[in-house]
C-alpha cells in the first residue's frame, strides 16, 4: 500500500497446561513461555510499531506474594524492549543466585514473568495517541486474585460515549473516554457483581472471605459476565482477558470483523490474531489451527479446561478484507491464494487498458506487500500470451516454419522490479516546494528495461489517499519514460471510512470522496451535498438500529469508471509525459478472491453493525462543516 495506514493490532495468548517443572524437562528451560511469547508478538510485528505489552500471570501463588507482572513500551521497537526488560530482570536474579539456577519452584516464586499465563499485544497508535498509558494491556487492579482483570485487545467501538455514559450512569468514574477503558470497566463491573453473588453463597455456607476465595475462582461463571458486559457494544472486536486467579478469555465480535485464531494440545492453548504465526512458532499444520468462531468466546479455566462458548448470537459473517488485502501476513496458506486470485482477476481490465499489446508493456508491483497479487497478475498474463500464441499457431499450422515457430514460442511476458523502496528519507525541510521533492524520492527506479513504446503496469495494493502516488511514484515512474503508465489497485476503491480498527477515520481524505466531489461540481450536481448533509443532520439523533447510511448518495449518479477516470486527472503531476490510468478491481472480484472475508464496508458503505452507519453519515457532516475530527 503505497499509502502507509495504521491499523489493527495483534494479540497473543498463551496458556501452559503442564507444570512449569515439565517445560523444564522437555524444552531446557522454565523460561519456555516467555520465548515462545517473544516470538508469537515478534511473528506479528506487522500488525503493530508503535507499542507492545505483555503480562503474565502466575497460578497458586500465595497471599500476599506476587502474581502479576507487567511491561510496557512504546519504545521505537517496543517488542525489542520490553523482552529486553524482561530478560534483563531474569539474568539479575539468577546471577545473585546462580546456585538456583536449575530450582524452578525458587523461580517461579521470586523472578517475574516465569508464569503459566500470558498476554501479549503490538498496536499502532489511533486518535493520535501513542503515550505509554495507551498501550496494551490495560490492568484493572484489586486486592482480591479473582477480582484482577488484565484486557487487551484488536478492536474500536463505534459507541464509546454511550458505553462510557452508561458507567457514570452506574456511579463510576472511568479515568477517560476511550474503547479500551469502557469495555475493560464494563467486563469489570459485572465480574464484581458475579463476584459479590458468589461470596454471599459462600457465606451461607459459612466459608471464612479467606475459604471463599478459591471456591469462587472456580465457580466464575465467564460466560455469563461477557454475555452482561458486552450488551450495547457496537464494533469490530477479538479482545483477550485474564483474571488473576487464573481464568483467561478470547472474545470474537458476532460478525467476525476482526480475527482470531488458537490452537490447543496437551501442552499449550495458544490463540493469536494471525494463523501462520501459531503454525510457525509451534510447528503444527494448518487444519490443526481453528478460527474462533463470531459472538464466541475461547475461555480457558484456571483448572484447564477449555470451551468455546456462544457470547452473541452470530450475524452475517463480514470479516475485514482488509486482512487479506493488505494487513496480515501472506504466509498463511488461503491467504496467499487469495492475494493471487487478486492478481488475476484484475488483468482483463488491464489487458483493456494497454489494447492487449502484451508484447509492448512491462509488469511490475509497489511496495512489496503488493508482490503475491503480481505473482497472480502475471500468472494471468501469461495464460493470455499462451492462448494466444495458441490460436495462432492453429491459424497459420499450414504455412508456419520452424523458424518462425520459435519465434512465437520465444515471446515472454515482462515482469521487472521497477520500484525498490529507499531508506526513509527525512523531510526535514517544512517549505513546501522542497519538502514534495524529498517525498518524490522515496523510491528508486531501475533504469534501462523500459522503451519508449512501452506500456508499465504497476500493481499496488489499494489507493486510499493518493497522495504517496501523485506526489512520488507516478513522477518516479515517468523518469524511465514509457509510453503509459497503468496502476493497478488490487482493492476497490475506497469510499467510506472505517470506524473498526483502520486509521481511514475521515472521509475527505479519501481519494474516491474527492473524486465524487469533482464530478458533482462538474455536472451540476453539487446540491445532493447539501441533500445528503440535511438527512444525516436529521438522523443524527435517531438511535442506531434506525440511521441508514445517506453517503451512497454521493455516489450514486456515476459509474465506478467515471470515478476511476477522475481519480486518475487528479492524481496526475504536472508535466507528466506518459498516459496514467488507474484501474481499480471490482467488489465482485474481491468476493471471488477472497470468500470468506466478505467485509467490504470501506468499498460499499455497506457497515456490518449500527453503529457504522451514524459514523459515517457523522464523517460526512464533520467534513460539510469543516470539523477536522473524527466521527467516533
Amino acid at each position: 500500500m503505497s499509502d502507509k495506514l495504521n491499523h489493527e493490532c495483534g494479540i497473543a495468548m498463551l496458556r501452559l497446561k503442564k507444570p512449569l517443572d515439565f517445560y523444564k524437562q522437555k524444552y531446557g528451560s522454565a523460561f519456555y513461555g516467555i520465548q515462545k511469547m517473544y516470538l508469537l508478538m515478534e511473528k506479528q510485528h506487522n500488525r503493530g510499531q508503535d507499542g507492545a505489552g505483555f503480562a503474565s500471570i502466575k497460578f497458586d501463588m500465595q497471599p500476599g506474594e506476587r502474581y502479576i507482572s507487567r511491561v510496557r513500551s512504546n519504545d521505537a521497537q517496543p517488542i525489542q524492549d520490553i523482552f529486553m526488560q524482561i530478560n534483563q530482570r531474569i539474568n539479575e536474579e539468577l546471577a545473585a543466585h546462580p546456585e538456583l539456577a536449575d530450582d524452578v519452584a525458587w523461580q517461579k516464586q521470586h523472578i517475574p514473568y516465569i508464569a503459566e499465563l500470558f498476554l501479549g499485544h503490538v498496536r499502532y497508535g489511533t486518535f493520535g495517541k501513542n503515550s505509554i498509558e495507551s498501550v496494551h494491556p490495560f490492568l484493572r487492579q484489586n486486592n482480591w486474585m479473582h477480582r484482577n482483570l488484565i484486557v487487551a485487545g484488536n478492536f474500536n467501538m463505534t459507541n464509546v460515549t454511550e458505553l462510557f455514559n452508561s458507567l457514570v450512569e452506574l456511579g463510576q468514574h472511568p479515568k477517560e473516554m476511550a474503547d479500551t477503558v469502557t469495555v475493560m470497566e464494563k467486563i469489570g463491573h459485572f465480574l464484581d457483581d458475579e463476584v459479590t453473588d458468589l461470596y454471599q453463597e459462600c457465606k451461607e455456607q459459612g466459608l471464612s472471605k479467606r475459604e471463599a476465595s478459591p471456591v469462587i475462582a472456580d465457580k466464575l461463571d465467564i460466560a455469563r459476565i461477557l454475555r452482561r458486559a458486552s450488551k450495547g457494544w457496537d464494533g469490530g472486536y477479538a479482545m483477550a482477558g485474564l483474571f488473576g486467579h487464573g481464568d483467561a478469555f478470547v472474545f470474537r465480535d458476532p460478525a467476525g470483523i476482526r480475527p482470531a485464531y488458537f490452537y490447543e494440545d496437551d501442552e499449550i492453548v495458544v490463540v493469536a490474531s494471525e494463523r501462520p504465526v501459531i503454525q510457525t512458532v509451534f510447528n503444527v499444520a494448518f487444519d490443526s489451527v481453528q478460527e474462533l468462531t463470531p459472538g464466541n468466546a475461547l475461555i480457558i479455566k484456571k483448572n484447564g479446561e477449555v470451551s468455546e462458548k456462544e457470547i452473541i448470537p452470530p450475524v452475517v459473517k463480514k470479516a475485514c478484507s482488509f486482512e487479506r488485502i493488505y494487513f496480515s501476513r501472506g504466509s498463511d496458506a488461503e491467504i496467499y491464494e487469495e492475494r493471487k486470485q487478486l492478481g488475476k482477476l484484475v488483468l482483463p481490465a488491464v489487458l483493456e487498458a494497454i489494447d492487449n499489446d502484451t508484447d509492448n508493456s512491462v509488469f511490475s508491483y509497489i511496495p512489496n506487500t503488493a508482490e503475491v497479487s503480481f505473482f497472480g497478475m502475471a500468472e494471468a498474463a501469461n495464460d493470455f500470451l499462451n492462448q494466444r500464441k495458441n490460436q495462432y499457431i492453429l491459424d497459420n499450422r499450414k504455412t508456419l516454419t520452424k523458424e518462425k515457430l520459435e519465434e512465437i514460442l520465444s515471446v515472454k511476458i515482462r515482469t521487472e522490479k521497477i520500484a525498490i523502496k529507499d531508506a526513509k528519507l527525512r523531510t526535514f525541510i517544512t517549505e513546501d516546494s522542497s519538502r514534495d521533492d524529498l517525498v518524490a524520492h522515496v523510491y528508486d527506479v531501475t533504469y534501462g528495461v523500459i522503451k519508449p513504446t512501452d506500456n508499465l503496469v504497476i500493481i499496488d495494493d489499494s489507493i486510499v489517499r493518493g497522495t504517496t502516488l501523485k506526489m512520488s511514484i507516478i513522477k518516479m515512474l515517468d523518469r524511465l519514460k514509457p509510453k503509459r503508465i497503468v496502476i493497478v489497485s488490487s482493492a476497490p476503491q475506497i469510499r467510506y471510512p472505517d470506524c473498526y480498527g483502520i486509521d481511514m477515520a475521515k472521509l475527505e481524505g479519501l481519494v474516491a470522496f474527492k473524486a465524487a466531489l469533482e464530478l458533482l461540481k462538474e455536472r451540476n450536481l453539487y446540491h445532493i451535498v447539501d441533500e445528503v448533509y440535511a438527512k444525516c443532520k436529521a438522523q443524527a439523533n435517531h438511535k442506531d438500529v434506525d440511521v441508514v447510511n445517506h453517503v451512497n448518495a454521493i455516489y450514486e449518479p456515476f459509474t465506478d469508471q467515471e470515478i476511476s477516470d477522475k481519480i486518475a486527472e487528479m492524481l496526475l503531476p504536472d508535466n507528466t509525459n506518459a498516459q496514467v490510468k488507474i484501474i481499480f478491481q471490482t467488489v465482485d472480484n474481491l468476493h471471488k478472491a477472497c470468500p470468506k472475508n466478505l467485509g467490504d464496508w470501506y468499498f460499499t458503505g455497506d457497515y456490518p453493525t449500527p453503529g457504522g452507519n451514524r459514523v459515517v453519515n457523522k464523517a460526512f457532516m464533520n467534513f460539510y462543516e469543516g470539523k477536522d475530527a473524527r466521527a467516533y
